[in-house]
């Protein structure tokens, strides 16, 4: 491609709207263009490199034994009420009429309709397993899309869906598509980790694991041990904390008074107490009904875990008008004793030899109260943030955290969806039963963002080759000399004669432009025919280490083609 007639604009401005590298250098390299918020158009040189990661995923997918197939953007609402999804999904799914005033949405994600579509295919045992794959634009109208195509409300993904007729099919379906997925990361040069993870919106009550880009713009925390394998979002991380499960006291519980102090930083500045002796209570609404949760002062209620041990839909914190009418006080004095509604205790809680604690009237808290002994508890199970300094749940060394962009999930969905929309199968034995299902996603066009955040400079954009809009680009600096002129043609065809993508750099532009658009662009090779060519030698740049080779034209061609295919 000749750059003088390839349809990119870079920029020279950092664009106001950028927050974050990825997105600005997107923006200044001319890949993207926003059309309006969350949503973007893809130019020439970023359409080249999602073509680029898709055909990667597309090979790996195929490897694996998948098949694909190509499904509605636009789907009918009476399947997302068939799964019970309508009502659960939120906000973020877009939903309007056709002209026959039918309700349609416009799909975030396609569960619905694969299950649907295998429903009224599959009959026996004998056409099963089968995995089917799209690649596809999705749209969730997010509250707040930010970060350029990292976060976006339409973006491209790869979803694929397993069907098998047992649990142990199943785990094989999973494990060929989570090793599929370590491929195709590994591919695209990306440092990741995979972490255990809560399946979220889509469900399933089996496996799920997260697939992390490690970045410290990533909107994730990952909480991972550097002693053993143990890695998990912090939705679902776990970890030990220290004083857990000693000895009870056997002093008895002492009223005391606290006027003023409404949080766990007043009851520390003006009383001393030890944020983690404080048993925090918080007032939740569970599915509409009042819930008590009691943590460590120090602690956060985990909100994905409470839901996970309460099987909760929605949990969200009670107003203080609702609390007072519950325990009688308002926030800051409410504890865990002779509540009028089910109480759960985070483990940390149980396991306090004994704590402080509000007393359910206005200005009073109690010290020595013991759990078990002065209060009991409907629930119990791990519901805290785990965070850095946590001991590891496998081997005890304590957890350190990362920041993580999230470019695929994968689910063991078992028969949430093909039970509630009737896709089964008959066994061997000629009995109806429902088709165990799994879901694996990868975000696509977020693989774009994650790879340039992993792979820049204050320069620009440094490509890792597999997904690099072109191999090689040729810069003649000065197109008025005849001899740099021609020498650059010449490396140009013979490279794109033996297979290289090539883009040149024919503009009759000073040379300043033309070494910061290359740098800003971030093909891994350059080479620069310039001062030194009247000597014969030609510079090859590798742009990731800036390392930089002088060469007689025959060698640059071997050698840059010898680089791109080398890897």
């Amino acid at each position: 491609m000749r750059q003088s007639h390839f349809f990119v604009q870079t920029l020279r401005e950092v664009p106001a709207e950028a927050e974050v590298p990825s997105h600005r250098l997107m923006l200044r390299a001319g890949m993207i263009r926003q059309v309006v918020s969350g949503v973007y158009s893809y130019l020439p040189l970023g359409y080249r490199v999602l073509r680029k990661i898709e055909a990667i995923v597309r090979e790996e997918m195929d490897r694996a034994g998948a098949q694909e197939v190509l499904l509605p953007a636009v789907q009918p609402a009476s399947l997302w009420q068939e799964s019970g999804r309508w009502d659960d999904y939120g906000k973020e799914l877009l939903r309007f009429e056709d002209r026959h005033e039918r309700m349609l949405v416009l799909g975030p994600t396609h569960e619905e309709v694969i299950t649907d579509l295998v429903r009224t295919e599959v009959r026996s045992y004998r056409q099963l397993p089968m995995t089917l794959y799209q690649i596809q634009t999705k749209f969730r109208d997010e509250v707040r899309p930010r970060f350029g195509v990292m976060r976006a409300r339409e973006f491209i993904m790869k979803d694929a869906y397993s069907f098998d007729v047992d649990e142990k099919g199943l785990d094989r379906s999973y494990r060929a598509m989570y090793q599929a997925y370590e491929q195709i990361f590994r591919r695209c040069g990306l440092e990741f980790r995979v972490v255990q993870a809560d399946p979220g919106a889509i469900g399933g009550e089996g496996g799920s694991h997260e697939f992390m880009v490690l970045s410290e713009v990533g909107e994730d925390t990952i909480l991972v041990c550097p002693a053993c394998d143990y890695a998990a979002n912090v939705e679902l991380a776990s970890g030990k904390v220290a004083g857990e499960d000693g000895r009870r006291s056997v002093s008895e519980k002492e009223r005391f008074l606290t006027p003023g102090a409404k949080t766990i930083e007043e009851l520390r500045d003006r009383y001393g107490l030890d944020p983690e002796t404080i048993i925090k209570v918080l007032v939740y609404r569970v599915d509409d009904r009042p819930v008590a949760v009691a943590i460590r002062g120090n602690d956060e209620v985990n909100e994905v875990k409470l839901k996970r041990l309460l099987g909760a839909r929605r949990v969200e914190l009670a107003d203080e008008e609702t609390v007072r009418a519950l325990t009688g006080t308002g926030f800051g004095s409410v504890g865990p004793m002779n509540l009028n509604m089910p109480l759960v205790v985070d483990d940390a809680v149980a396991s306090m030899p004994e704590g402080v604690a509000g007393g359910n009237e206005p200005d009073v808290h109690y010290r020595h109260v013991v759990p078990g002994r002065d209060f009991n508890w409907d629930s119990r199970g791990d519901i805290r943030t785990a965070r850095a300094g946590d001991r590891c749940v496998r081997c005890g060394a304590p957890l350190e955290e990362y920041r993580g962009i999230e470019v695929g999930h994968v689910f063991k969905l078992g028969t949430k969806y093909s039970e509630a929309l009737s896709a089964s199968f008959l066994d061997e034995r000629g009995v109806q039963r429902p088709v165990i299902m799994g879901c694996y996603g990868i975000g696509v066009s977020r693989l774009i963002a994650a790879a340039v955040e992993q792979h820049h400079d204050d320069k620009g954009i440094m490509w890792p080759m597999p997904i690099a809009p072109f191999h090689i680009h040729v810069l003649p600096v000065n197109l008025k000399d005849a001899a740099q002129r021609d020498a650059a043609e010449q490396l140009y065809t013979r490279l794109e004669n033996a297979g290289i993508e090539v883009l040149l750099d024919d503009r009759d532009e000073r040379p300043g432009v033309k070494f910061n658009d290359a740098d800003l662009m971030g093909i891994p090779i350059q080479l620069i025919v310039g001062k030194r060519f009247s000597e014969g030698l030609v510079e090859m740049k590798r742009r990731k280490t800036g390392e930089v080779t002088l060469l007689s034209p025959d060698e640059a061609v071997r050698a840059a083609v010898e680089a791109v295919r080398s890897v």
